[in-house]
């Protein structure tokens, strides 16, 4: 990743505090969280040795339109995506985004469509670690029984994700 800062802007949403991030390539975190102060801390913490994220308000238009992508989970997003991390990460994130909305799939069989039937683990782990809460969608993985297992974002807002989802 370059050392151009990272600019951020944030907002209340339906799901909580929201706290877009973009680097010079695109938006690189999309934050969920109950307060600004644990979510900046969190973005600083995603980008160390790197300059301090700066505020900008000139990124009020992306936050709009990440605000009513929330709100209709059908709708296309359209911002550059800069998703960083292992290529395994990188993998189990590209398959997320092909899971449709309001269907859902188990760590286990992501990592079968992975080649790697061994490795749910480490698909929840690339979940966990996960930088664009809902743009990549892990709150469309569950357990191997169905149940909801964890979520980075917390098992509130995975509920009603999945709820808002199934209602479209």
């Amino acid at each position: 990743m370059s050392t151009s800062p990272i600019r951020f802007i944030s907002g209340t949403s339906s799901l909580g505090t929201l706290l877009l991030a973009f680097s010079a390539n695109g938006l690189c975190a999309m934050l969920l969280g109950d307060d600004l102060a644990t979510l900046e801390h969190d973005l600083a913490r995603r980008f160390p040795g790197q300059p301090t994220p700066q505020r900008d308000e000139a990124l009020l238009p992306e936050l709009e339109k990440t605000l009513r992508y929330l709100d209709n989970p059908l709708a296309a997003l359209d911002l550059p995506l800069d998703l960083t991390g292992s290529a395994f990460q990188r993998r189990v994130w590209e398959a997320l985004r092909q899971i449709p909305a309001g269907k859902t799939i188990s760590y286990q069989e992501i990592a079968r469509q992975l080649g790697q039937p061994n490795a749910f683990r480490a698909v929840a782990n690339a979940c966990g670690a996960n930088p664009l809460a809902v743009i990549v969608p892990c709150h469309r993985v569950v357990r191997q029984d169905g149940s909801l297992g964890g979520y980075r974002w917390g098992l509130e807002r995975k509920r009603q994700l999945l709820a808002r989802e199934a209602q479209q």
